[in-house]
């Protein structure tokens, strides 16, 4: 390889590092000028947890909630509810509203590379995701949940959850015809598999959590909490499972997302 291959590429480098550095801070300015969006993103998993420790701060470790207390069955589970929400549910109707008002088809008009964007967006759910995992765990300290110790192991999970859901996300936008079905499209997609995942009750029946184990909630629940609650490392076959999801979501959204919004 010549020295000016070598010298060639840094530039690329760090030009391609400039364009996701200037798509995150897109993003995070997007977020933080809409403040009732930004602080319901971070006080719902505040009050959710608190409203549990409210209700079952007392309840100690039980087999209903899989050898966990109430408190240590739903930090992890909310944490994951967050991160579904900004990188799933959020996502899919932020593109579908750009794409109806023009937005991604003056992005796609610009030198910014599809890659770039989809990028940045991903690092900024990242960002958020982080934002509230910590937030989740602080106020779970609050009622006794012991401050997880694997951080390279939820960051690992959360990195991969965030890209696979992220993906899926696209996917759905990828769909939906109008701004207006976004919501209902996205929650139709997402609220059952919240029930049936145990997001919000532990799902005691073997064939449910067999069904719902090769579905992409459950295995981010059960990934999240192996290291926020259990004190395990990460669980392979969850990270396995979410990764395929992420796939498939990656490749739906490559054969079928529009830039253009859809001729009426």
């Amino acid at each position: 390889m010549t020295a000016a291959a070598v010298t060639g590429r840094a530039p690329y480098r760090r030009s391609s590092l400039r364009l996701v550095a200037h798509q995150v801070r897109y993003e995070q300015l997007s977020f933080w000028r809409n403040p009732q969006s930004a602080i319901f993103t971070f006080v719902f998993p505040i009050l959710f947890v608190a409203i549990m420790g409210a209700l079952f701060g007392s309840v100690g470790r039980s087999s209903y909630f899989g050898g966990l207390s109430a408190l240590q069955y739903y930090v992890p589970t909310i944490a994951a509810l967050c991160v579904l929400g900004s990188c799933y549910g959020q996502l899919a109707v932020a593109l579908a509203a750009r794409r109806q008002n023009g937005v991604l088809k003056r992005v796609r008009a610009t030198p910014l590379p599809a890659w770039a964007y989809f990028v940045g967006l991903l690092a900024h759910c990242v960002l958020v995701s982080l934002a509230d995992i910590a937030l989740i765990v602080g106020v779970g300290r609050l009622y006794g949940v012991p401050l997880p110790s694997d951080w390279p192991a939820i960051t690992l999970t959360l990195v991969l959850g965030a890209a696979s859901f992220c993906a899926l996300g696209v996917a759905v936008a990828s769909v939906i015809s109008n701004a207006e079905a976004a919501p209902a499209v996205a929650q139709l997609v997402l609220f059952p598999l919240l029930f049936l995942s145990g997001t919000y009750l532990p799902i005691h029946s073997s064939l449910l959590n067999r069904v719902t184990g090769w579905l992409p909630v459950r295995p981010f629940n059960e990934a999240l909490t192996g290291p926020l609650s259990r004190h395990t490392g990460a669980d392979w076959r969850q990270l396995a499972v979410l990764a395929a999801w992420g796939v498939i979501g990656a490749m739906v959204a490559i054969r079928r997302f529009r830039w253009d919004p859809r001729p009426e």
